[in-house]
């Protein structure tokens, strides 16, 4: 089981942390919604629930919780920009496919 980070999407987290003055990593998740039935949901992590499954890559810590990590193991995580418009891209092998709008995804 793993969720990975490219270098990019590490930075761009470390940075937003720095920047907010708390915060000890960026908690990975899903949740039912969308025509597709589900999206991720991200937020950064001030102290980790006891039950969530950590990861680390380029010294960024990702707290998963047990009952999203099969959904989305193995996903890789990347910040990009693309003209005007930038975020965060997730490339899961587990989805099977994605609403029209790109908001959430069924496995």
């Amino acid at each position: 089981m793993a969720i990975t980070l490219t270098q990019k999407a590490a930075d761009h987290i470390q940075g937003y942390l720095t920047k907010r003055g708390a915060g000890i990593g960026l908690r990975l998740g899903v949740r039912t919604t969308g025509c597709s039935g589900m999206a991720y949901k991200l937020e950064y992590v001030d102290t980790p629930d006891e039950n969530d499954v950590l990861f680390e890559c380029f010294g960024v810590k990702i707290f998963v919780d047990p009952k999203s990590l099969s959904y989305i193991d193995g996903t890789e995580l990347d910040y990009a920009r693309e003209g005007l418009n930038e975020g965060f891209k997730f490339s899961n092998p587990n989805e099977k496919a994605s609403c029209g709008c790109g908001e959430s995804f069924t496995v």
